[in-house]
């Protein structure tokens, strides 16, 4: 073990020394990519994840994460085996992008309200990409073509929903689970009434909490700001590092194993590019994916593309480790369930084409100029703040109200038995 470990920081330490030569050897391509990986935080991940972050924070700190997961248990427990609280994390990933839900979910286990296994389950489907990233930068920006938003959208979170079925088998029972307020039958003195004890629960978490309105703000603004940079600092490493690569053409054999694969699966070889670049990085992914020839069907680029903002990029990926290193979960189920993500979503992709956009590339969804500020993509934060907030809000009812349906819907199946 210890001469594996040994191997492995002198193989890390070879790549990071070649990493500084090339970078001496290339310092414009270098300083370019480091300027558009800066860039992409500043204008899109910033605005998309800064807010809710700290949002986030002070509603865990205010005890409506608590209220909301007493809600939602009846829902979220039968379908992916986590408590009611992942019902939130899940409206709030969705909304604002990768790796949101891996620190919320860190978050719910600093708090004893998932277990190691539970949390493993809710990152595994929670990791998603933000729905004004796919219908802004990549369906306008790369694809110059808002039409294919709606199968690109549909494929993504259809793919997360069933990543999160599949995964609701990962690990056994729950012996020793954390007991959150929302399970089982209430205890002696807790209100039967399932709003009461959303409510009652609400109450004793704000009162464990304790911390002033002020403290909590602070406290909610300056870890945010901790892991934004983070992710910032990691957006550029990669846009770097992944520039190097294409320079230096270290890429050309993993290009030509792709393109092999391609060829024997039926598909365009020339989709190998977007592929290639999406397993490092999921801007230039999806560049590649809309910049492919004009002769590869538009189909087959839209799941090249769903397929790169599935599985996420090695970018993504150091992104979830850092935010899981002070918790027990662990990185090989995440790296499992993207892998299944990034398989199923292409699939969703072909399947959904015909139904949502006919034959051609004529929306059936979406008309051409449905949305006019989108003809053109500019990174705005207004606009990136208060899509995020459309989708968090309409997610949250949409779970309310399906945890209401499944609630009601119980007792009968109890009472026919």
């Amino acid at each position: 073990m210890a001469a594996s470990q040994r191997l492995t920081h002198v193989l890390v330490t070879l790549a990071l020394l070649t990493l500084c030569v090339l970078m001496v050897l290339y310092p414009a391509e270098t300083w370019h990519a480091g300027v558009r990986g800066l860039s992409i935080w500043w204008d899109v991940l910033f605005p998309s994840l800064f807010p809710f972050l700290v949002l986030s924070e002070l509603l865990l700190g205010f005890g409506i994460v608590h209220f909301l997961g007493t809600l939602l248990n009846p829902l979220m427990r039968p379908l992916f085996r986590v408590p009611g609280s992942g019902g939130f994390v899940f409206a709030v990933s969705c909304a604002s992008g990768y790796p949101t839900g891996a620190k919320l979910t860190a978050q719910l286990w600093e708090q004893k309200l998932v277990t190691r296994e539970e949390g493993e389950r809710l990152v595994a489907f929670t990791t998603s990409s933000d729905p004004i990233f796919m219908i802004g930068a990549v369906s306008v920006g790369f694809f110059h073509n808002v039409a294919i938003a709606p199968v690109l959208v549909a494929s993504h979170y259809a793919a997360a929903f069933l990543v999160g079925m599949l995964m609701r088998f990962h690990g056994g029972t729950a012996k020793g689970s954390h007991p959150d307020s929302s399970s089982g039958s209430p205890s002696e003195g807790i209100p039967r009434n399932r709003l009461v004890r959303a409510i009652y629960a609400m109450h004793e978490a704000r009162k464990a909490d304790g911390r002033a309105f002020g403290e909590l703000l602070r406290q909610a603004v300056s870890s945010s700001l901790r892991l934004i940079i983070i992710v910032g600092g990691l957006v550029v490493f990669f846009s770097v590092m992944m520039e190097l690569l294409v320079q230096t053409g270290w890429l050309g054999g993993l290009y030509g194993i792709t393109e092999q694969l391609l060829r024997h699966s039926g598909l365009p070889p020339s989709l190998s590019p977007s592929l290639v670049g999406g397993l490092f990085e999921v801007t230039l992914g999806n560049k590649e994916a809309g910049s492919a020839g004009a002769s590869i069907p538009l189909v087959y680029k839209v799941a090249a593309a769903a397929f790169v903002l599935s599985w996420g990029g090695l970018s993504v990926h150091a992104q979830i480790m850092s935010v899981l290193s002070n918790t027990p979960m662990r990185y090989g189920p995440f790296l499992f369930a993207r892998a299944i993500h990034a398989l199923i979503a292409p699939v969703l992709v072909l399947l959904l084409w015909t139904p949502m956009m006919g034959r051609s590339s004529s929306p059936v969804l979406m008309e051409p100029g449905f949305i006019p500020s989108l003809s053109t993509y500019t990174p705005d934060w207004g606009l990136i703040f208060l899509s995020g907030m459309i989708v968090f809000v309409s997610l949250i009812v949409l779970l309310l109200f399906l945890a209401i349906l499944s609630s009601i819907l119980k007792p009968r199946r109890h009472a026919k038995k």
